[in-house]
């Protein structure tokens, strides 16, 4: 327990979302540092557990995929894996049980829009590794996070960019020419926070397939990345 309640109490509020019982055997001391940033403590903070959550974000996709689609190949399996762990999924998903609200960082970190994204999945996966480390194993996290893992492998079969066009990109290009694409990112902006600030291209057997830009290197290669796709897809259809 803390010695703060009302930070215990904050956390047992967390908990609760998940629908978590309020008798699981949860490290609370984990939980706490899982939810603090780096810049509301540069001794004890998110980052070791988040090295850790990194790995258990994955088992815990392969997991769900393996039972779910017994019959789809382990190709298609690590391509829909690669997206369900992407940083803008686990943000998403964090974001449905407010984790932000529950995150401790400064006040500039907390006015950040274009890095909220990134702490966020950072945070998330952070949280995994602390109810992973409670039991060693995924009894705390398969319960409430294999709902939204259904949810977003329907949606990645239907459509398998889901906005991810880098994931789709370099699964489009693995499976037709056993290659990888390139990107090179150029600063064009100094002013934090502007929404063409970086330029990406995408290139690909010595061509140029696309050219994006954005407030950050991510959201610049995205871009880049959509237009590179489209422009591969249409001479690599998809097979019915």
């Amino acid at each position: 327990m803390f010695p703060d309640p009302r930070r215990q109490k904050q956390l047992q509020q967390f908990v609760q979302k998940l629908g978590l019982p309020a008798e699981s055997p949860i490290k609370w001391q984990l939980l706490d540092l899982a939810l603090i940033h780096p810049t509301a403590s540069a001794a004890e903070n998110y980052e070791r557990l988040e090295f850790v959550g990194d790995a258990v974000v994955k088992l815990a996709a392969a997991e769900f995929l393996f039972a779910a689609y017994p019959t789809v190949a382990e190709g298609e399996l690590s391509a829909i894996r690669g997206i369900l762990v992407s940083d803008r999924i686990l943000a998403e998903i964090a974001d449905c049980y407010g984790i932000e609200r529950y995150l401790m960082m400064n006040t500039s970190t907390s006015a950040d829009k274009v890095g909220q994204e990134t702490r966020m999945a950072a945070a998330f996966e952070a949280v995994l590794a602390a109810l992973y480390l409670s039991t060693h194993d995924l009894r705390l996290i398969h319960p409430w996070l294999d709902e939204h893992w259904q949810r977003y492998a329907e949606a990645i079969r239907q459509d398998p960019t889901l906005q991810n066009y880098k994931g789709a990109l370099q699964a489009l290009t693995q499976a037709h020419y056993h290659l990888l694409p390139e990107y090179r990112l150029t600063e064009i902006g100094q002013t934090y926070g502007d929404a063409e600030r970086f330029m990406a291209e995408v290139w690909f057997q010595g061509k140029l397939w696309g050219q994006g830009k954005g407030p950050s290197k991510k959201a610049a290669e995205q871009a880049a990345a959509q237009i590179a796709f489209l422009a591969l897809q249409a001479i690599n259809p998809p097979q019915a």
